[in-house]
């Protein structure tokens, strides 16, 4: 009765793990968050001439462990065979990317638990760094250099290094930052040629972006939830003026506390940050910023 007992109480756990992971696949399919250098906001108070220029790409971050692409979080990219076929068995940092404003069909496709190939055929991978070198980011990016353009070795041609390059002062980093913005980029990173690679948030690495702003009127209020129910989540908002008059939005972030509470009224003309336009014509990442003063 023991013995019966003990394989019950197996095989129930063994039907409840094969249930779990059949809802949810992604925890069958994980791995230790990898320790990845982050950035900070751009600010003047540094020397630009020290740091490496590169554009900041809106894709989605991936560590390659020299044998699979990892995230943030420690979820494994399950990428087509053909697709890594040919990369370095040793660890990169980058960016699975497609195209300027595609950050949605590429979260789509990168996230499938079952790659499908036709999707994979537009994906790159663009690299920016070698994690697991000791040596400054001067060095690391001349080790890349010789890798990539070795005449033994021929690498995917979705296996891209992405281009770095120097700035010699602020004035002329806004003029980039104009430039790749114009041409629908996101912004710039700059990476400090004599710092180490390590998994941490700080000035080594910073991120450069320009926002913009516009006004637009307040149709419906969105009732929040976890922390911010009973309160304001989020507002659906209309586009005013130009070619995106009456477009319609969502804005669920720039409020404080007190504007989850009191929200502005519905009909009221709000001001908002934003970076940029998605392919669509919505402004993207917009946050509110202040109702507009009559």
């Amino acid at each position: 009765m023991f013995r019966f007992y003990i394989l019950a109480v197996c095989y129930t756990v063994l039907s409840y793990s094969i249930m779990i992971f059949a809802v949810f696949p992604v925890l069958a399919n994980s791995q230790p968050p990898p320790l990845l250098q982050l950035a900070n906001h751009y600010h003047q108070q540094i020397e630009v001439q020290n740091y490496w220029v590169s554009e900041k790409l809106d894709g989605v971050r991936a560590y390659w462990d020299g044998s699979q692409f990892i995230s943030k979080k420690g979820h494994v990219y399950s990428a087509p065979e053909w697709f890594t076929e040919g990369f370095p068995r040793f660890p990169l940092d980058g960016e699975l990317w497609i195209a300027r404003n595609t950050f949605d069909e590429l979260s789509g496709i990168v996230r499938k638990n079952k790659p499908i190939d036709k999707e994979w055929q537009k994906v790159s991978y663009q690299v920016f760094d070698l994690p697991q070198s000791p040596e400054t980011f001067d060095r690391r990016l001349i080790k890349l250099k010789k890798v990539f353009n070795q005449e033994k070795i021929e690498f995917p041609e979705w296996l891209v290094l992405i281009k770095q390059y120097k700035s010699v002062s602020h004035d002329d980093l806004m003029a980039q930052l104009d430039l790749v913005v114009q041409q629908g980029g996101e912004g710039l990173m700059l990476h400090l040629g004599s710092s180490l690679y390590h998994g941490r948030r700080d000035d080594d690495l910073l991120k450069l972006k320009r926002y913009f702003d516009a006004e637009a009127r307040v149709v419906e209020h969105i009732a929040g939830k976890g922390k911010n129910k009973g309160l304001l989540g989020s507002m659906l908002v209309e586009m005013l003026g130009g070619a995106q008059e009456k477009k319609r939005f969502r804005i669920g972030t720039g409020f404080s506390n007190e504007e989850r509470k009191y929200p502005p009224p519905i009909g009221s003309i709000i001001t908002y940050k934003y970076f940029g336009f998605t392919r669509n014509g919505l402004p993207r990442f917009a946050s509110f910023m202040r109702i507009r003063k009559e």
